[in-house]
């Protein structure tokens, strides 16, 4: 996919979005799951939100009552503990808005109240969801660090100190790896579905790119056919408007000539259309298609039509040749006529065939120069466009200039195994 192409939309998300987190329910629908630029909060979010705010409750509570039971601190900094830790757990309502002001701001409140341990606990696991983790990384390291100096100037009756350092450094490592775990599964979620818009985008292109490719396709075969076609029919009307005093027999067969030519040309555009329409978009709807077989029939109808053309086949058995090969010779010889009708008129066209299994078929297509001046034609050289891209398509290769004689020449090699 090239990088300039956008990303389409990701389609709205399936079912209730209730569920999900609101951090990733706007990453992964941000029309439906924002409000005013912030993600909107889910039921999900409201019941998290209320438990944590229960646990720094529960654990506010539990470091309240521990501060009770010492008997070195004062009453009035027993309340001033227990208003910090009311505040703090208050504060956590507000952790999805500013998820690393609150955890910087927590490490040294709880480091001087007992009470607001659980709301530190709930932010720095909120900083562990939602930021890198670098910012976690200080946060933590900070706690960690405070956490040694706290329970040495307050040291636990029960508990000896280095094991209530160790636990506490245990329960700060433990919060911050299950805060990243939620933040990393995230993260895969919104991959995975930037994986898929992404696979959506290449299909779509890869579609896109079928359609085209089978549109010139089809706009190379309906040049092909129906160019030799008509040409055909501009050289035998032309004739009958120069000479409207032609003997009638000559102007019968001129306008038998024209109405066969019209005739199967409608025929041949049929056969295009009814590609088009085949579901299995194969030719097996219409008439065969040409073979190198075909190229005397062919040559044959424009020495009907005026052109003088000589052909020299040394192809032993044209029935042997591969159908695709034999096809893409035929357009080629095809093109070529009808080229030389329009922009050599008069003069002599040479068709030359040759090859075997192993060797390629060689087809060459010249003509020397026009005997008058000749009107420029709009459209000249789409054609010759048209034919190097069969010939390459086949595995060949083409070739095509003027011969240095004011001529033109036009020779392709197409593989024969």
């Amino acid at each position: 996919m090239s990088s300039t192409e956008p990303m389409p939309k990701p389609p709205p998300l399936p079912g209730r979005r209730w569920h999900l987190p609101s951090a990733l329910a706007a990453e992964l629908d941000p029309d439906h799951a924002t409000r005013n630029g912030r993600p909107r909060r889910t039921a999900r979010d409201w019941a998290v939100d209320f438990a944590l705010f229960l646990i720094a409750v529960g654990v506010g509570l539990l470091g309240a009552e521990e501060t009770t039971k010492d008997p070195n601190i004062p009453y009035g900094l027993e309340v001033a503990d227990q208003w910090i830790g009311a505040l703090a757990c208050a504060a956590v309502w507000l952790r999805r808005r500013w998820p690393v002001g609150l955890a910087v701001a927590m490490v040294p409140v709880a480091f001087v109240s007992n009470s607001a341990g659980g709301a530190g606990l709930v932010a720095l696991f909120t900083l562990a969801v939602h930021r890198p983790f670098k910012y976690v990384a200080w946060t933590a390291g900070a706690s960690a660090a405070l956490s040694a100096v706290f329970f040495w100037l307050r040291p636990d009756s029960e508990v000896p100190y280095l094991v209530a350092v160790a636990l506490a450094v245990l329960l700060t490592a433990a919060l911050v790896g299950w805060g990243m775990f939620v933040r990393s599964k995230r993260q895969l979620m919104v991959s995975l579905r930037d994986r898929w818009r992404r696979a959506e985008t290449e299909a779509a292109l890869r579609a896109e790119q079928a359609q085209r490719l089978a549109r010139e396709a089809i706009a190379r075969e309906m040049h092909d056919v129906l160019a030799h076609r008509l040409t055909l029919l501009s050289v035998h009307a032309g004739a009958l408007e120069i000479r409207p005093d032609a003997p009638r027999a000559e102007v019968a067969r001129a306008a038998g000539v024209i109405r066969e030519s019209a005739h199967e040309a409608l025929q041949d555009l049929r056969e295009i259309i009814g590609v088009l329409r085949a579901s299995d978009g194969g030719d097996e709807s219409g008439r065969p298609q040409p073979t190198l077989a075909a190229l005397d029939g062919l040559v044959s109808e424009s020495r009907e039509a005026g052109t003088k053309v000589t052909l020299d086949n040394r192809v032993s058995d044209v029935s042997a040749a591969p159908a695709s090969v034999g096809r893409t010779a035929y357009r080629i010889v095809q093109e070529c006529l009808t080229n030389a009708r329009k922009h050599a008129p008069g003069a002599e066209v040479a068709v030359a065939v040759s090859g075997a299994p192993g060797d390629g078929l060689t087809v060459t297509v010249g003509n020397p120069a026009p005997p008058g001046d000749v009107p420029h034609v709009p459209g000249s050289g789409q054609g010759l466009i048209g034919l190097t891209e069969r010939a390459m398509l086949a595995g060949g290769r083409l070739d095509h200039g003027p011969d240095g004689n004011g001529g033109f020449r036009v020779r392709a090699w197409l593989p024969w195994g």
